[in-house]
């Protein structure tokens, strides 16, 4: 019974050992401190001169905006296989699709009285 764990190990093993990898080459390979003032770093476009610095911050509900969008969008996805299999699911499926649809309708509900999809409050 322990054989059948031994290629996820083995996963696993690999995993860790690329991460440390990729971190060891970037350590060795990747930009020093000295090297942040030099031009070799700035950001170049089109032989102009940069005005300012090559990035802007952005306020943080632009990133709420874009998690909301991916939580629910990927909420969404699970309706198609349901959609595709009600007949084979039965009532039991049918129930536990509409419990997960209110939570969902909960859920949207919440985050649109928290006014975080109001893009009007973003230009202050």
């Amino acid at each position: 019974m322990a054989s059948d764990y031994l290629p996820v190990g083995i996963l696993i093993l690999l995993a860790t050992a690329l991460a440390f990898l990729i971190v060891l080459i970037s350590i060795l390979f990747g930009p020093k401190r000295h090297a942040q003032k030099t031009k070799r770093v700035q950001p170049y476009e089109s032989g102009m001169q940069a005005i300012g610095p090559g990035q802007r911050r952005l306020p943080v509900r632009f990133y709420l905006v874009a998690v909301l969008f991916i939580l629910f969008d990927i909420e969404i996805i699970f309706f198609y296989p349901w959609a595709v299999a009600l007949r084979a699911l039965g009532p039991g499926g049918f129930l536990a699709m509409l419990s997960f649809m209110t939570i969902l309708v909960v859920g949207f509900v919440w985050v649109w009285k928290k006014g975080a999809l109001e893009w009007e409050s973003m230009d202050k």
